[in-house]
């Protein structure tokens, strides 16, 4: 069994000078940095106080299993000869809130818009959405279902 490590680091910038002295005294603001990449602005989502001009960790959640789909897609298109020559995916997921304030998602919804280089490609090209979710290594490890709508237009 091949294994990967990865290696984040999340750094707090919303210390307003109390600190946590109060649960409206500090912001929800950080960075998500990772060695040679572009530092990410997070914060939490504007329901529990956050930055809405930054990325939330529910947005990222959604941005992760978005991504992984894609990129095993476009794997498995190459392999089998489908030529796609565009993409785009508004993914949308559900998350509850419970009682004690805590919370999990429920489902997420990849709506990816794909575009193939000919009609004799489309059937094949949509199949291909369910091997990638079985591949995903995002999919793989979430405790809810990750559905998917797919479009797929020519060229």
């Amino acid at each position: 069994m091949k294994k990967h490590h990865y290696k984040t680091t999340i750094q707090w910038t919303g210390n307003q000078g109390t600190g946590t002295s109060g649960y409206k005294e500090y912001e929800r603001s950080h960075r998500i940095s990772a060695e040679n990449k572009i530092v990410i602005e997070g914060s939490s989502d504007p329901a529990f106080r956050g930055d809405r001009t930054k990325y939330n960790p529910e947005e990222m959640l959604l941005s992760s299993l978005s991504s992984c789909h894609m990129l095993w897609y476009l794997h498995f298109c190459s392999e089998a000869g489908i030529i796609v020559t565009e993409y785009t995916d508004e993914a949308t997921g559900t998350m509850e809130e419970t009682a004690s304030g805590s919370g999990h998602f429920t489902e997420a919804t990849l709506h990816p818009k794909v575009t193939v280089a000919e009609k004799s490609m489309v059937e094949k090209a949509e199949q291909l959405h369910h091997k990638a979710n079985q591949f995903c290594f995002i999919a793989n490890s979430v405790n809810f279902p990750v559905k998917h709508i797919p479009t797929t237009l020519v060229k």
